[in-house]
């Protein structure tokens, strides 16, 4: 699982006691996880931010909530602090962060982000474009972005149609449908004008 090293610990010990807060924790997540754009971010979690979910973890100095969703994509995650001469600074590595992690558990963002950043996104990439999820919306909706070649190409309806919503719809049975919320009006760099 994570390590937080004794520097980073007291690193973060002390900026904790500068927010003058009885109880207040970190909070460790990663934004897009499972994805090329996955992000770890630590921020501060002040009494009943937390979610019920989050996993406790109890340091010398303060506690640590664990999202969730990030758990998985913590492994052999390391935070360290290393002091240096403009003071130091705190790095956060997690090697599996932007590795895709699906099992029959995983939520079905996970999923939809999985099959498009292994399976779609390898085939649009040879037009220079794009796709991302935005949203799961009502459960069961996945709204999507394009970018690159695929914004404002003549072909999108074609490729969201046959290509993506197919794919997605028969890999994962919970979508009932895909929606692109692209602004197709800008055509610079759409591969099919």
């Amino acid at each position: 699982m994570i390590t937080i090293t004794e520097s980073a610990q007291e690193y973060l010990a002390e900026l904790l006691k500068k927010q003058n807060c009885e109880g207040i924790a970190v909070r460790i997540f990663i934004l897009d996880a499972g994805t090329p754009k996955a992000e770890t971010c630590i921020s501060f979690c002040r009494p009943g931010e937390s979610q019920d979910s989050d996993e406790l973890r109890h340091y010398p100095e303060f506690n640590a909530y664990l999202e969730a969703r990030s758990v998985p994509y913590l492994k052999d995650a390391v935070v360290d602090y290393a002091k240096d001469s403009m003071g130091g600074q705190l790095t956060i590595k997690a090697p599996n962060s932007r590795l895709p992690q699906i099992s029959d558990d995983s939520s079905i963002e996970d999923r939809v982000n999985y099959v498009l950043y292994n399976e779609i996104n390898p085939s649009l990439a040879a037009h220079g474009g794009v796709v991302t999820l935005e949203e799961i919306f009502d459960n069961s909706i996945a709204v999507l972005k394009f970018g690159g070649g695929c914004q404002g190409c003549g072909m999108v309806d074609l490729t969201l149609k046959e290509g993506v919503e197919k794919t997605l719809l028969e890999q994962i049975p919970q979508l009932t449908e895909v929606r692109d919320i692209t602004d197709h009006s800008q055509r610079e760099n759409a591969y099919f004008k």
